[in-house]
């Protein structure tokens, strides 16, 4: 699971760095289909899970999203996983989300009348993807995604469509 979420803020920080985005608390949906369907069924699980964590290991999990500047993923109601993120006027300057991601990973953009086409390879975890992403000004985006990378030692391929959306100044600030 922690991989899973990891993955999607890295997808979101790929859709982030060639366009500026505006700070605040930033909604962001992703519906993700896998060419194997022990892993959508993993998936599926695994977001069951979330849902009905016991208190005491929500807290820590919403903790160690927090630290990350994102809040904990839920469920909507078409099966996609909605994350609350958190864009600083910092990270927003740089192109940045708070992925949490390890390892190294590039991205390659180019701009496009109302977007970008974007491409990333990662070597921890070892993956790669490209796809593109049309902005609705800086308070909006839908993506889709193609992303490869394996698991259990075999190949595989999802597809994620995504759409983001600014919320308005982030929680911590409201504070």
């Amino acid at each position: 699971m922690k991989r899973l979420t990891a993955m999607l803020l890295a997808l979101a920080a790929a859709h982030a760095s060639a366009q500026t985005m505006k700070p605040g608390q930033w909604e962001m949906s992703n519906k993700i289909k896998s060419s194997n369907a022990q892993t959508d069924q993993a998936m599926s699980a695994a977001m069951k899970q979330l849902a009905n964590m016991p208190p005491e290991q929500r807290a820590q999990i919403e903790a160690m999203m927090a630290k990350n500047g994102a809040g904990m993923p839920k469920v909507s109601g078409d099966g996609s996983m909605v994350l609350s993120v958190c864009v600083t006027p910092e990270m927003a300057a740089k192109h940045e989300m708070p992925t949490g991601q390890k390892g190294n990973c590039t991205n390659n953009n180019t701009p496009v009348p109302g977007g970008l086409n974007i491409s990333f390879s990662c070597t921890d975890p070892v993956s790669s993807g490209k796809g593109t992403v049309r902005f609705n000004g800086d308070t909006g985006y839908t993506s889709s995604m193609t992303i490869n990378s394996s698991q259990r030692g075999k190949p595989e391929q999802m597809q994620v469509e995504s759409s983001g959306r600014w919320l308005g100044p982030c929680a911590s600030a409201a504070k």
